[in-house]
């Protein structure tokens, strides 16, 4: 199953616009993200991301709530698949 799982940005290490990137924290996992459709985002932001993309920015206490909703249902998996 695909996911859109929220992520909080640690670090943006590219600044162009098309190819802006960072470090992406998924409670304790971190990846390198594609930041390029959320260029109002900055380190601290919450975003959802789908397969290394970030579609859009969400609130921390939503980010966490759909967080802690994916760990009970044992969804969390895949995301230690590179």
């Amino acid at each position: 199953m695909c996911l859109a799982v929220p992520g909080k940005i640690l670090d943006i290490t590219v600044e162009t616009p098309l190819e802006r990137s960072g470090k992406v924290s998924f409670g304790g996992i971190i990846k390198d993200v594609n930041l390029a459709y959320v260029p109002e985002a900055k380190v601290g932001d919450y975003v959802i991301v789908h397969v290394g993309f970030a579609l859009n920015l969400v609130d921390e206490k939503e980010a966490k709530s759909v967080f802690d909703y994916l760990a009970q249902m044992g969804e969390l998996a895949e995301l230690h698949d590179d």
